[in-house]
C-alpha cells in the first residue's frame, strides 16, 4: 500500500483560518502534504501568490513533507496530477460543514477523492480574511493570528 498524501486546496493564507496549524495537524497522517496556491488572477485575494508562497516556506522551513503548487483548476485534478488520496480541508466554524460536506461529496463523486477535515484551532475559528483586512488597513495588531517569521504588509 502506498503512503498516504494529500494535498490542502486553495489559496494558503496562515493568517485567516489557521492554515498552518491544520497542516501541521496533518503531518502524522500524511507522508506528505502539497499545499495548493491558487494561481487565479482574476480573482482578489487578500495576498499574492508569491507572498503566500513565502510565508509557506518559512511556516514549514523544517518540514519536508510540506510542498508548495501553483494550481489552477479542480482540486481532484491536482490529486491525480500529484497522486494525492485525500484532500485535506479545514473547518472554521459549525456552518461551515455543511457546505464542505457537499464540496467532499462533490470530489469523492467526479475524482474519487475522500476528504479529510480538520478544525481550525479556536483562536483561529471566528477569524475571516475580511476582518484581517480591516484591521491590517487600520494598522491594527493582527500578531496574535500570524505564525512566527510571517511578516505582514
Amino acid at each position: 500500500m502506498n503512503s498516504p498524501i494529500a494535498v490542502f486546496p486553495g489559496s494558503f493564507d496562515p493568517v485567516t483560518v489557521g492554515h498552518v496549524s491544520i497542516v501541521r495537524r496533518a503531518l502524522p497522517l500524511f507522508a506528505k502534504v502539497y499545499v495548493a496556491i491558487g494561481a487565479n488572477s482574476t480573482k482578489r485575494s487578500m495576498f499574492s501568490v508569491e507572498q503566500r508562497s513565502e510565508w509557506l516556506r518559512i511556516a514549514f522551513a523544517d518540514e519536508p513533507h510540506v510542498e508548495p503548487l501553483q494550481f489552477e483548476g479542480l482540486t481532484v485534478d491536482l490529486c491525480r496530477k500529484v497522486g494525492a488520496t485525500f484532500i485535506l480541508r479545514g473547518l472554521r466554524n459549525s456552518t461551515d460543514h455543511g457546505s464542505e460536506r457537499s464540496i467532499a461529496l462533490m470530489n469523492r463523486a467526479i475524482g474519487g477523492i475522500d476528504t479529510i477535515f480538520l478544525p481550525a484551532e479556536p483562536e483561529h475559528a471566528h477569524v475571516s480574511s475580511t476582518i484581517v483586512r480591516e484591521l491590517i488597513a487600520n494598522k491594527a495588531d493582527v500578531s496574535a493570528f500570524v505564525p512566527q517569521g510571517v511578516l505582514i504588509p
